[in-house]
């Protein structure tokens, strides 16, 4: 469904996903002490309304629902950020998923199963070294402390690259793309927090942070939400065809 205009369907589902953005980042949270912020999951739903609706309902959704979910959990001085930097990715996701180019089937067939090998390598390179081992995680209200081995990360790098091995072989081809234009999103969502917080949020909000330290937080996020999503949003496509149908 890619909707060009606001009719009263398309405004309650750009609250219900706007909801579903909110609820989905504020239910999962890592603290991360050198840039007082936090990792979640909250991208995968940014990145799965952008796929499903396009540009605009992507971009509102991805702003206000992450942007809400920062002062719902304590995070004021990033919310300003939020609401222009996930903004900026649902829109750049949304946009990008129209534009898909055209390749012969084997060379959608080579495009797809390569990102599924980068996408996999990064997964598991990224839980190794930043996600492994004694980790507080929040779940809501509720906080507790996680042993995540590394073995984890490698069974499901390799589960990942088989399943989008699999999907751009026998399935969807171009699932490539639908990972090309998360990756390219998730990189702005990236770039953006590590310029707002080397420029900006000291200045405006007197708050020291690590920039630097910050960035495989945010890479590990991207790809943690790439790797919901693309499931999601082939299970979406197939198994609740209504949405697809702007009418």
């Amino acid at each position: 469904m890619k909707p060009t205009n606001f009719s009263p369907r398309n405004l309650a589902l750009m609250g219900l996903f706007t909801a579903l953005v909110f609820v989905v980042t504020s239910s999962f949270s890592i603290y991360v002490p050198a840039t007082r912020g936090f990792f979640n999951i909250g991208d995968s739903m940014v990145f799965l309304t952008a796929l499903l609706f396009g540009p605009l309902i992507g971009a509102f959704a991805g702003g206000v629902g992450s942007a809400l979910a920062d002062l719902w959990l304590g995070y004021p001085y990033y919310a300003p950020a939020t609401f222009v930097i996930k903004g900026f990715e649902g829109f750049i996701v949304g946009w990008l998923s129209n534009k898909k180019p055209t390749l012969s089937p084997i060379n959608w067939k080579i495009s797809t199963i390569t990102l599924g090998v980068i996408l996999a390598g990064l997964l598991g390179y990224f839980g190794i070294n930043y996600y492994s081992g004694e980790t507080a995680i929040a779940l809501g209200s509720i906080s507790f402390t996680l042993n995540i081995p590394a073995i984890f990360w490698i069974l499901l790098s390799a589960l990942i690259f088989i399943f989008i091995a699999w999907l751009g072989w026998k399935n969807e081809p171009d699932t490539g793309w639908t990972i090309m234009s998360t990756v390219i999103g998730g990189l702005i969502m990236v770039t953006g927090y590590y310029l707002y917080q080397f420029f900006l949020i000291g200045p405006l909000f007197q708050i020291q942070v690590v920039a630097i330290a910050e960035l495989p937080i945010n890479l590990g996020q991207m790809i943690v939400g790439i790797v919901i999503t693309v499931p999601l949003f082939k299970s979406v496509k197939r198994y609740l065809p209504f949405l697809n149908n702007p009418n």
